[in-house]
This record gives C-alpha cells, sequence and structure tokens, in this order.
C-alpha cells in the first residue's frame, strides 16, 4: 500500500503540472505533439487532434512536448513562433499549478479540522478562565487594547501580555462582559488562561489559511534552498523518490488527512524547485526566453535545445546521487 499510496501521489503531482503546460499551450494556440503521464514502455495511447496522449509504465515524470519547444519549426502554432507572453505564460504554468494544488489541498485540510474562533467552546477546569466566570459560547471580543477578530489574536495577546493577568471582554447573549482573567504558564511555557475555541467550517477563511500557510511554507523553503547553495545545510538531507515513497507511506499510516499535508507540502517543493533559473528545469527555459528577448537569435533553438539537455543529464545523476543516499537511509 505504500507503493501504491506513492505512486498515486506522484502521478497526481506530475498530472497537474503538466496539465498546466497543456492547457495554457492549446489556450495560446500552441501545438501539442505529446501528452504523457508517465515515462518509459506506452501502456495506453491514443491520439485525438493534433495531440497523442500516453500512459506508460513508470510513474516517475511525464511531459507535454510542444511544436518547436527543442527545435527550430517552421510551423507558425509551434511554441518558438510565438511572442514571448505567450511562452513565458506555457513556461510557468506547471509551477502555478502545483502551487495551486497545493493551496486548495491545505485549504480542503483546514476545512475539515475547522477554523478556530474566538468563541469559546470549552473551558479547562482549575484555570483562570472558568474561574473568573466566562462561559462556553461566549465570543471574546477585546483583551487589555486589543481588538479580537480571531483566535490567533486570542493566543498572541496573551502570549505578549506581562501581567500577571489580563482585562477580557466577552460577549454574551448580545451584552459584553468584562472579566479581570489572570495567566499561567502551560507544560510547554506558554501563557494560557484556559479557553479552547469553537471550530468553524467556512470555506472562505479555509482558503484563506490555506493560502496563507502555503506562501509561509514557500518562504521557509526558499530559504533552505538558499541555505543549501551557501553550504549552511548539508546535501545529506536531500530526499529523493525513494525517501517520499517512505514518507508517503508513514504519512497514509496516520491517516488521510497527514497524506494529504505531505502532498500538498511535495507540491509546492516541486512548483518552487521548477522554477530555479537551471537548464531543463521551467525556470531555466524562462531565463532563455528573457535572455533571448533581448539577443534575438544570438542563441538558436537548437543550441538552446542541447543546454536544456545537458541540464537533464545532470539532474539525473543528481538523482542517482540521492536515490542512492535514500537507500543508505531507508534501505539499509
Amino acid at each position: 500500500m505504500m507503493i501504491v499510496y506513492a505512486i498515486l501521489v506522484f502521478c497526481l503531482l506530475i498530472f497537474v503540472h503538466e496539465l498546466g503546460h497543456f492547457i495554457s499551450a492549446k489556450a495560446m494556440g500552441i501545438k501539442v505533439n505529446k501528452f504523457a503521464l508517465g515515462m518509459g514502455p506506452v501502456l495506453i495511447r491514443f491520439q485525438r487532434g493534433d495531440t497523442e496522449y500516453s500512459l506508460r509504465a513508470f510513474p516517475i515524470g511525464g511531459y507535454c512536448l510542444m511544436e518547436g519547444e527543442d527545435e527550430d519549426s517552421s510551423d507558425a502554432c509551434a511554441f518558438n513562433n510565438k511572442s514571448f507572453p505567450a511562452k513565458a505564460l506555457v513556461v510557468v504554468a506547471g509551477s502555478v499549478m502545483n502551487l495551486l494544488l497545493a493551496v486548495l489541498i491545505l485549504s480542503a485540510v483546514y476545512f475539515s479540522y475547522g477554523m478556530p474562533t474566538n468563541i469559546i467552546k470549552e473551558l479547562s477546569p482549575d484555570l483562570p478562565a472558568v474561574k473568573a466566570g466566562l462561559l462556553p459560547g461566549d465570543e471574546i471580543v477585546r483583551i487589555e487594547d486589543k481588538k479580537i477578530r480571531e483566535w490567533n489574536d486570542i493566543t498572541e495577546t496573551i502570549a505578549k501580555s506581562k501581567g500577571d493577568s489580563v482585562t477580557v471582554v466577552a460577549e454574551r447573549d448580545g451584552e459584553q462582559l468584562t472579566f479581570e482573567i489572570g495567566v499561567v504558564k502551560s507544560e510547554d511555557g506558554r501563557r494560557i488562561i484556559g479557553i479552547t475555541p469553537l471550530l468553524s467550517k467556512n470555506p472562505v477563511r479555509a482558503l484563506t489559511y490555506g493560502t496563507v500557510s502555503t506562501f509561509d511554507l514557500g518562504v521557509r523553503m526558499i530559504e533552505i534552498i538558499g541555505q543549501l547553495i551557501t553550504g549552511e545545510v548539508s546535501t545529506d538531507n536531500l530526499t529523493g523518490p525513494v525517501g517520499i515513497v517512505y514518507m508517503v507511506g508513514d504519512s497514509a499510516k496516520l491517516g488521510l488527512i497527514y497524506l494529504a499535508q505531505l502532498t500538498a507540502l511535495i507540491s509546492l517543493n516541486l512548483a518552487i524547485v521548477n522554477m530555479l533559473p537551471f537548464p531543463a528545469l521551467d525556470g531555466g527555459r524562462l531565463l532563455f526566453l528573457i535572455i533571448r528577448l533581448f539577443t534575438g537569435k544570438t542563441i538558436s533553438d537548437e543550441t538552446e535545445g542541447k543546454i536544456h539537455f545537458i541540464g537533464l543529464m545532470l539532474l539525473f545523476g543528481l538523482m542517482i546521487y540521492i536515490t542512492v543516499q535514500d537507500v543508505g537511509k531507508f534501505l539499509l
């Protein structure tokens, strides 16, 4: 089942990425010669219009092969004969789709769990809030001078408070009541008053939470990539397909929610890594588009294609290195 889950995750992420290239290419009037999910021997193949669609044996990749993508073509519908904005859109569309997938998955996770509100669901016995007279259903609207709109406002305001107590204004049955509530420390050192929030399943808030979480994760990933480049983080921490299979299996054992969160994380990782300015990656292709926007045909389509091929071989070499490293960590 671990392998099955891993295949499903890989196929989803690759399909979404290549679908982004495919949809944007079709929208820009670019001829797509082949659209494949997977690599290696063909399992299923059929032709529709100008495009050959195929499902291949190994779920470790996929591709959207456009006319004139890596070679000169005189076809008016070829990639190389389209305008810079059209080509740039097609290049970044795959990563954009992976980014959107991460947002949607995390938003669905938040919606499934529910988002904490500033309404009290439960109070911990023997802690200050219940002793002060707060009740389940009370809506906290102010703490000290801070207006409360959501649960994070509550936790942040209490965490930043300095005294032994805080002044809390709560709304109950349309009436605002004021409480002076003591602040204590939890076992992990957090300042608390002993309340638990009511969870709300609001799709708009879930989408907001999902978007913000994706952004925060993306910033952290970019920081780590920078640390890899500078040597602050060792390449021993990199994980390839073998490691991902094991992580997917472990997440699946914990439940569907954990597997969904890992899928979102991998999708976001794929979106960011693909936009790095390295040959064969989408970011490398975008870099060449920008260079050729100013230099014209100084670099031919054929020359660019060869550079991307070299980049692809280097990436395969890196993948082999990481896979050997993963085998040592997870299988031996």
